[in-house]
């Protein structure tokens, strides 16, 4: 979750509530902004070009411009964010008017036409839990981890779950092949060596085409919630250090991150031992960011930390300086009590069970009926709130832990 959307009392992102013994999808998510990183732009309230906040929404300086920028929105019907549209009017403005040169303007007008073509791929979707899975291009459809992959969609899939890869060959192409038509997503970059979109989504109107590798990148981490890392080069690693980032500041709702190794494997065993031996000890990052994602042995354990994650957490939002937790089932006191001493160092205040929706979210009809946690968290120690989920979802009131189905591929 952006800064931003603290500030606007953004909802967390969660999948649709998810059955706990099957996985299915039970219900619709919540709205696109749910899942939105942080990705610049201009806030609320900034009236001048150096940035700062003011009073009011943004402006172009100019009352005449302003007035036809609103008459403009009002010409297409806009009814809903207006608010957002006309920054996005106000940017363009000041694009034509500062010092932008001609490679400035076509980053710029490539950038946001690939995203809105992107946002417009996956509104009709957004119900629908989505993993995101990361991998080499260069892995064969004889090697193994390609069978993990096609085998792990496959699975998920069977939960109601649907795959997104960057819709190139390899792992890429093993996730869709997996997932089927039905289930699967594909965000493509346009490359000399890599120009189309594998078989498996060629032709699929769930198809993107991305120049830029942050716009990619941004709708491959935006839309899912959860994230499968196979083997890699230099691009998925690129893409695993990323996402870790953005959960371990805040900037990514928590979600279940799990690096996908055959049994026996030692390419993320010596991965997660460089951090354990070479980062760590130089306080580069601490103990608990390791709670940040799991290495899996076998497709089986993999679904299982992707679907436990959801087992009785639901999703999150802030509420002005206050967290609240959704949560499928009601914890008793002295569960809340207890983990209130288990995480008192990173909450000012114990946890409290709400027995209904705070106002804030009751407007937005941010799932009343939810039994809801609320704590004043630090804003600080997100791998600690990682831990603090994982405990939640451990409660002797959760629902069940989900169970694979036998029948379903994996191993």
């Amino acid at each position: 979750m952006s800064t931003e959307d603290e500030a606007e009392g953004g909802t967390g992102g969660a999948p649709a509530a998810v059955d706990a013994v099957s996985g299915a999808a039970m219900f619709q998510v919540p709205s696109s902004v749910e899942k939105v990183l942080a990705t610049g732009g201009i806030a609320p309230g900034f009236t001048q070009r150096t940035g700062r906040r003011g009073a009011g929404r943004a402006r172009t300086g100019e009352p005449e411009i302003d007035r036809r920028l609103t008459e403009l929105l009002d010409a297409v019907g806009a009814a809903s964010n207006r608010d957002q549209l006309l920054e996005l009017l106000v940017t363009v403005v000041r694009l034509a008017t500062d010092r932008s040169d001609r490679l400035d303007l076509k980053i710029a007008n490539a950038a946001l036409r690939e995203m809105q073509e992107g946002f417009e791929v996956f509104a009709p979707y957004r119900h629908v839990p989505k993993v995101t899975m990361f991998g080499s291009a260069r892995t064969l459809p004889s090697d193994p981890l390609y069978a993990a992959a096609r085998d792990l969609a496959s699975l998920l899939a069977s939960h109601g779950w649907s795959t997104v890869t960057g819709a190139g060959p390899g792992i890429m192409a093993a996730g869709l092949e997996g997932a089927g038509p039905d289930h699967s997503f594909g965000i493509n970059i346009r490359l000399p060596m890599e120009q189309t979109a594998n078989e498996f989504i060629v032709s699929d109107p769930k198809l993107v085409s991305m120049k830029y590798f942050f716009t990619r990148k941004l709708l491959l981490i935006k839309e899912s919630w959860g994230y499968v890392v196979l083997p890699g080069g230099f691009g998925t690693l690129d893409e695993a250090f990323e996402l870790l980032t953005l959960l371990q500041t805040g900037k990514a709702e928590p979600s279940p991150v799990v690096f996908l190794e055959l049994p026996g494997g030692t390419y993320w065993a010596a991965w997660d031992r460089f951090l354990a031996e070479q980062v760590e000890p130089r306080r580069l990052i601490s103990p608990n960011d390791h709670s940040l994602y799991r290495v899996a042995e076998g497709v089986t354990e993999a679904a299982e930390e992707i679907l436990g994650f959801y087992r009785n957490y639901h999703s999150l939002r802030w509420v002005d300086d206050t967290l609240v937790f959704r949560l499928q089932a009601r914890p008793t006191p002295d569960e809340v009590a207890g983990l209130s001493e288990e995480f008192s160092d990173i909450m000012r205040s114990p946890i409290e069970i709400l027995d209904e929706a705070l106002p804030a979210e009751r407007h937005r009809d941010d799932f009343p009926w939810m039994p809801r946690l609320a704590l004043r968290f630090d804003r600080m120690s997100y791998a600690r709130l990682r831990q603090l989920i994982d405990a939640i979802n451990r409660l002797p009131s959760a629902p069940p832990a989900v169970q694979v189905r036998a029948d379903s591929q994996g191993g």
